[in-house]
């Protein structure tokens, strides 16, 4: 009897480990059976690069001193880097890069992140073919790149550059999972990612929307395959969680929704997938994050060792931005004053979470405190941001027109989708003012933008536009924080009314703190980590692939 109660015991303790070890051997039989059945394929494509990409060497011989120049830029911040005592991975490197984007053609920062990070790739490691997994079946490559050279100025090399189309990204879609969302969209990335694999097997694979989970299957799956992820922002975060205890109504989408036994559930299934989502985090092999205030969240959930670094642990790597461009484009000095409008600039996409909503009502509070025989010229908002097709946005783009017209400021509001970088480039240059609404903002392109062609920021008093764009420069304000919609009217108010002079030196202490976000420099942090997963590539597999 004892002994038949020492075996349960010992089976009780043994079966997780061997359940779990079971799992394992599972999964990395389905991944052996993966790269078996696209190596064919595999195979054909890299036959079909190296043709495309000798060709287009001769057509663009042209282009050569275009092409060497930014090289240049990049390839000498690796020399330094090996100099230094980094790892310098050899540039004839050949292997599939794995871009993990099942929206690319949507058109918001995140995806100039995606087109920035495959052009420092493509220039860096000429050799090496850049795949994007994506769900946009409607546009081709060659379609795909004239888009990115007309929205972003980036310009892609098509023959090392391949789409692979997944057939199940509705699994990702917030209206496929009316209940659950977080996670549904979490669990729908598993499958979407067996989708990917299933078309080819990659040699680094790369998350750039977010989707940890798709990338610790790709751990379990391919244990020899290094993991990146470069994070926008956590899909769960300590703010969401505190915010569900908020009432003023302010704190995003679930401000104040932890009331009530519905309250309490929702508190206890957020940190469950906090967790849930923190485990999966753990096992990607390189983090980065796009600004300080995401690397503290990341950090905060995926550091399962409890590093003290959070340096050695996720790296900071600010987004692209069109700093240069609009520098060379847009004039700031006190003869262009004159050419600015009273005109309020709001660039963020047409989602809930940027809370347009916000600016309109504070921006409606502004104009109707204005004396009604004011003899200047009425200031104006303008909304520009791209929409999602067959989505939601669709129809929250159509809510907010509505908003506007209850407010009686239709006639002072213009709202611009997909607009071009061009159309962009000209309101950046008439506008005074550059707003932005999003509670916790991961980091804040437009708001960039917006001081790299000298408007005046007024944000939101949280994430990375406080933390990282909208700071002081030699201890002189760059802009304004606002928390609700009495303070952002404020604030419009006080942009507007400066005296000329002042407003005028608050603009050029703002272009001067959007040069830390260069594309050069984004390109130089880029190629800096893409190093390390080279070199974490050929140390797992012993060699380069084979193509």
């Amino acid at each position: 009897m004892v002994v038949s109660l020492i075996v349960l015991l010992i089976g009780a303790l043994l079966t997780p480990r061997i359940l779990a070890y079971f799992l394992t051997y599972t999964l990395r039989l389905v991944g052996h059976y993966l790269q078996h059945k696209t190596k064919a394929r595999r195979e054909a494509i890299w036959s079909r690069v190296k043709t495309e990409d000798i060709q287009a060497q001769v057509d663009q011989a042209g282009q050569k001193k275009t092409e060497d120049d930014g090289w240049e830029k990049i390839e000498g911040y690796a020399v330094r880097s090996a100099e230094n005592g980094g790892s310098l991975t050899d540039e004839d490197w050949e292997g599939i890069i794995g871009f993990f984007h099942p929206f690319c053609n949507a058109g918001g920062g995140g995806e100039r992140v995606l087109w920035a990070a495959i052009r420092a790739t493509q220039i860096r490691w000429p050799k090496a073919l850049c795949v994007v997994y994506s769900g946009d079946h409607e546009i081709d490559r060659q379609s795909m790149v004239e888009r990115v050279k007309e929205r972003f100025h980036i310009s892609l090399h098509p023959p090392t550059l391949l789409f692979m189309y997944l057939s199940l990204r509705h699994l990702v879609l917030p209206s496929t999972w009316p209940r659950f969302t977080l996670l549904g969209q979490s669990l729908g990335s598993i499958p979407l990612a067996y989708d990917a694999f299933s078309l080819l097997v990659p040699d680094i694979f790369i998350d750039t929307m977010g989707y940890s989970f798709s990338v610790a299957l790709c751990h379990f799956l391919f244990p020899l395959i290094p993991t990146a992820a470069y994070v926008h922002y956590p899909t769960i975060s300590t703010d969401m969680l505190s915010s569900l205890d908020d009432e003023t109504g302010t704190r995003g989408m679930n401000s104040g929704a932890g009331v009530g036994l519905r309250g309490s559930l929702k508190r206890r299934y957020w940190h469950l997938f906090a967790r849930l989502y923190g485990w999966t985090g753990s096992k990607i092999d390189l983090v980065m994050c796009n600004s300080s205030w995401t690397r503290g969240h990341i950090s905060a959930l995926w550091n399962s060792k409890n590093k003290a670094n959070l340096t050695s642990f996720a790296s900071v790597v600010y987004p692209p931005c069109a700093v240069e461009e609009l520098e060379a484009k847009v004039q700031v000095s006190l003869d262009s004053e004159k050419d600015r409008e009273p005109l309020i600039l709001y660039i963020a996409q047409f989602r809930p979470e940027k809370n347009h909503a916000l600016i309109l009502r504070a921006f409606a509070r502004y104009i109707h405190s204005l004396p009604s025989n004011k003899s200047d010229k009425l200031p104006f908002l303008v909304l520009i941001g791209s929409v999602r097709a067959a989505t939601a946005d669709e129809t929250h783009i159509y809510n907010l027109r509505l908003l506007a017209h209850e407010l009686h400021i239709r006639d002072q509001v213009t709202f611009i989708c997909d607009a071009p970088f061009t159309l962009i480039e000209d309101h950046l240059r008439r506008s005074s003012v550059g707003a932005n609404g999003m509670w916790n903002e991961h980091f804040g392109i437009g708001v960039v933008e917006y001081q790299a062609a000298g408007l005046i920021p007024v944000v939101h008093d949280s994430g990375g536009p406080k933390l990282d764009i909208v700071v002081p420069y030699n201890g002189q304000p760059t802009g304004f924080h606002a928390g609700n919609e009495e303070q952002y009217a404020e604030a419009f108010r006080e942009a507007l009314s400066m005296p000329e002079n002042e407003r005028f030196q608050m603009r050029l202490r703002g272009r001067e703190v959007a040069k830390r976000f260069t594309e050069e420099q984004f390109a130089k942090r880029w190629v800096a980590e893409m190093e390390e997963l080279v070199q974490m590539q050929v140390v797992r597999r012993g060699h380069q692939p084979v193509a």
